[in-house]
């Protein structure tokens, strides 16, 4: 869940969502008080700091907390992410400092942020705005994959549900995802991408192509979905790219970004092609993916230092920055392991 913070009454709404969740979660109470810690600087912070910014096609003031429980290489988290596209950062390290403050104000959010949180990350650029992300162990069980994982997802305004939706596993032949993008918006949307994401898990251990059919097959009874199934091939060196319809993906790799390829067409109606696409890779990859809730039109490059940074910071920036409003939206932020 979103919320957008612009005045002082949602302060406590945060604060209020983020001890539920941490609750749903099964945090005891001392962690469950710095979640709710957590999520009142970072509300506040964003009411004095973000001042007024462009964030998908609109002007804002303040900006939005993303939170959620998402599993990556690290652990089991409960997430929370602040974002705007304010007017930045010049010195991260400096506001990390109590008593560095640009507003007048104590200058200790940054610092409590990052003392109360389990896994911290932030990133900032002048003119372009600012990302923090906090994280929270849910289960400290070993991890059993290397990929950090970043996620947003938002519903079409007005509704309840997003039509778009994500998943992630770890396949025996590697790191495996999905975004799909449920025809129109809200709740049969929201069905033909969750039936697309129950017929992914149940069939990840297959080839990509494989995995396409299957959805294919088992979305003609939903309106249909747009779909894009990733895997990093840590083997043979390679991210391995299967789509049908507009859902627009990415390989970023020492310094390049290589474009997917889809084919035309809605998964569960008319797909005429599924065909695999392979692109060679170094090092640790970045792959994204997100549906066209977000202009394609985005270049990592515009902002300086993101592409290594915590994947959940790439995710909220280009979601700040990069979403279209009458939509609804999703990204998925993977980078490969070791």
């Amino acid at each position: 869940m979103i919320f957008r913070i612009g005045d002082q009454s949602q302060v406590g709404s945060a604060r209020r969502a983020a001890a539920t969740l941490a609750r749903e979660c099964g945090c005891v109470e001392a962690d469950a008080g710095r979640v709710s810690i957590v999520a009142t600087e970072m509300a506040t912070n964003l009411l004095r700091h973000a001042g007024s910014g462009h964030a998908g096609g609109g002007h804002t003031s303040g900006g939005e907390i993303a939170m959620q429980r998402i599993a990556d290489g690290e652990g089991d988290w409960l997430e929370l992410v602040a974002f705007d596209c304010g007017p930045g950062i010049a010195d991260t390290a400096r506001a990390m400092e109590d008593g560095f403050s640009r507003a007048g104000s104590p200058g200790t959010g940054l610092g409590a942020i990052r003392r109360q949180a389990d896994n911290f990350a932030i990133w900032s650029a002048p003119g372009v705005g600012t990302a923090v992300m906090a994280r929270f162990a849910v289960a400290r069980a070993p991890a059993t994959f290397g990929c950090g994982i970043g996620v947003m997802v938002a519903p079409y305004p007005g509704e309840a549900v997003s039509g778009d939706a994500w998943s992630f596993a770890q396949a025996s032949a590697g790191a495996s995802m999905l975004v799909a993008d449920g025809l129109g918006h809200g709740p049969l949307a929201a069905a033909a991408a969750g039936a697309a994401v129950a017929c992914f898990g149940r069939y990840v251990e297959q080839s990509g192509v494989q995995i396409a059919e299957a959805i294919h097959g088992a979305l003609r009874p939903t309106r249909g979905a747009a779909i894009a199934v990733a895997r990093i091939d840590t083997a043979e060196r390679l991210v391995r790219f299967v789509g049908i319809g507009n859902i627009a993906g990415a390989v970023i790799s020492n310094g390049t970004s290589k474009r997917t390829v889809s084919h035309h067409g809605t998964a569960g109606h008319t797909a005429p092609r599924i065909a695999e696409f392979t692109y060679p890779y170094a090092g640790r990859p970045v792959v994204i993916l997100h549906s066209d809730g977000l202009s394609a039109k985005w270049d990592l490059g515009s902002y300086p230092g993101l592409v290594a940074s915590h994947p959940a910071l790439i995710a909220a920036i280009l979601f700040a920055r990069m979403r279209r409003e009458r939509d609804d939206a999703c990204i998925l932020v993977v980078r490969a392991p070791q």
